[in-house]
């Protein structure tokens, strides 16, 4: 396998379920998730939603400061919510970003003797618009069962049983409604992070474009919008779950020029209780079943979770 990468590869997720093409297709998501962390899902079944999800993105954005100041994040302990541009700085520089957080609709609120842990895993805030609470769980249901099916799939490439991380995922996923105004040349819409503490990233992003990835030899590489493709990458939960062996990449997102981006995230959780030795032991146990080199296992086991959004070494070439 190439030690980086000029691209972002496509896969296929209908060949993916066709045997004459499976074993084809179970090649490429394996040389995605191997060497680059990031990669383009395409013909998914769920272009419908998607389109319209985007389409009804202005009119909640739209909505009066007063109107989503009431749903602000700052009143909820699981961090669900409004947030405001300008709010949120990464690699210490300012993200010019407005955001909607929300969560798998149906969890309780924290209850006094509930483990601390719990206060992550909340109901969400929905604001005053009467289609929201019906579009963020249309659209959470429908990514949700495809990134369940996603994970067997990746289990599968890796040549370990189907099931094998089904005992990971957690309770809550969280989904983001993202806009990124017009700024001047060059600005940071988000700066260079990996997703944290997760599975799996589903992006759906516009025809705005401004996301790079950054390889191993500290260039970052264009992720052009494709028409109806989600945008899947690694976060550092499976990073460490898998011992290292298949890490997250270094993203960002240039600010746009002379149109509003709007993208929407959804990060398939972790389950909140695992407790570093489990990681451990898990991540012992997997590489040990993944085929691959000697040398990848010898220097993967023992990858924590990092929980800053950047760190300088993510720019360094290896």
């Amino acid at each position: 396998m190439a030690a980086t990468f000029s691209s972002v590869p496509v896969v296929d997720f209908a060949r993916l379920h066709d045997p004459v093409t499976k074993n084809e297709e179970l090649s490429k998501l394996r040389e995605a998730i191997f060497v680059v962390g990031f990669l383009y899902l395409t013909n998914t079944g769920l272009e419908g939603i998607i389109e319209r999800t985007h389409e009804r993105l202005p009119e909640l954005f739209a909505l009066s400061p007063e109107a989503k100041e009431d749903c602000n994040m700052i009143n909820s302990p699981s961090f669900l919510g409004y947030t405001r541009l300008g709010a949120e700085t990464t690699a210490a520089k300012t993200d010019l970003r407005e955001q909607f957080d929300f969560g798998t609709p149906g969890m309780k609120p924290w209850m006094e003797g509930d483990p601390f842990w719990q206060r992550l895993e909340g109901p969400n805030q929905y604001p005053d618009h009467v289609g929201a609470k019906p579009l963020v769980e249309e659209y959470i249901i429908n990514i949700d069962s495809l990134a369940q099916t996603f994970v067997r799939l990746v289990a599968e490439c890796l040549s370990l049983p189907v099931d094998t991380f089904d005992s990971f995922k957690g309770n809550m996923s969280r989904l983001k409604f993202v806009k990124y105004p017009p700024a001047a040349q060059g600005s940071q819409g988000v700066g260079p992070h990996k997703d944290s503490a997760g599975l799996f990233t589903f992006l759906s992003q516009d025809d705005a474009g401004g996301l790079q990835v950054l390889n191993k030899n500290g260039q970052w590489i264009d992720v052009p919008p494709i028409e109806g493709s989600l945008v899947v990458n690694i976060q550092q939960g499976f990073e460490a779950i898998t011992g290292g062996i298949c890490a997250a990449t270094t993203h960002r997102v240039i600010a746009p020029t002379t149109k509003t981006r709007y993208s929407i995230p959804f990060f398939l959780g972790v389950r909140l209780d695992l407790t570093l030795d489990q990681l451990k032991e898990s991540a012992a146990h997997i590489v040990h079943r993944i085929p691959t080199s000697d040398d990848r296992k010898k220097r993967a086991v023992d990858v924590p979770i990092r929980r800053g959004a950047f760190e300088e070494s993510d720019l360094e070439p290896p």
